[in-house]
């Protein structure tokens, strides 16, 4: 499977916020999408994922745009945006037998439990969301990323923000872990992480060039 942006341009009101954007993204890659901010990050990992449409140019999955394979796609690709997307009334593990209910990819309460027991919430499982930390909601969001191991494609915007430094080494083993399966991750970061990959690319779109 490849993920592949043909000459994908952005634009914002009269603004263009990238234009020409080429790359090609294959199993056990990882891409950095870096910038300033209001270069674009966030709308181009949006296009990735089909949640939002260039001015110019198109995305493909395996040879094909993806809005011609919109099911087939969403099924081989998990978002985790910038946001953490969780629901304050809901429990810790609610949260993520919903969202993966919700994602097309059910799971039981009890490998929810397991996965947050991975990032250290086994205690706040039963808790309302509303009554955790910025770096527990975080984690509660994070939490789906060892539920979709076999999931192809993950696109991540932040990440590890809010994270302290034992979460942000748990999420770079679950990252290592997924590319080292021929899993593909593309994401944004201020942080300076490693991973270990096939092949790390970065594009940085502040400066229209990989960096």
């Amino acid at each position: 499977m490849t993920l592949q942006v043909l000459q994908l341009t952005c634009a914002r009101g009269e603004r263009q916020l990238f234009n020409d954007i080429n790359f090609d993204i294959n199993a056990g890659d990882a891409m950095r999408i870096a910038g300033t901010n209001g270069s674009g990050k966030t709308s181009l990992l949006r296009m990735l994922c089909g949640l939002a449409f260039p001015a110019e140019g198109e995305v493909r999955w395996s040879g094909r745009n993806i809005r011609a394979v919109r099911e087939e796609f969403g099924s081989q690709m998990i978002y985790l945006g910038h946001a953490n997307g969780v629901k304050d009334d809901l429990l810790a593990w609610e949260n993520i037998v919903i969202a993966s209910t919700l994602s097309g990819s059910p799971v039981s309460r009890d490998q929810a439990y397991a996965a947050l027991e991975q990032l250290g919430l086994a205690r706040a499982a039963d808790l309302p969301t509303r009554a955790l930390s910025q770096g527990q909601r975080k984690r509660v969001a994070l939490a789906r990323l060892w539920l979709c191991m076999k999931t192809p494609l993950w696109v991540l915007d932040e990440p590890f923000t809010a994270l302290d430094q034992n979460a942000v080494t748990q999420l770079c083993g679950a990252l290592n872990q997924h590319l080292a399966q021929g899993g593909m991750v593309v994401y944004t970061t201020h942080q300076e992480i490693e991973l270990s990959a096939q092949r790390l690319l970065c594009l940085d779109l502040s400066q229209d060039a990989r960096c």
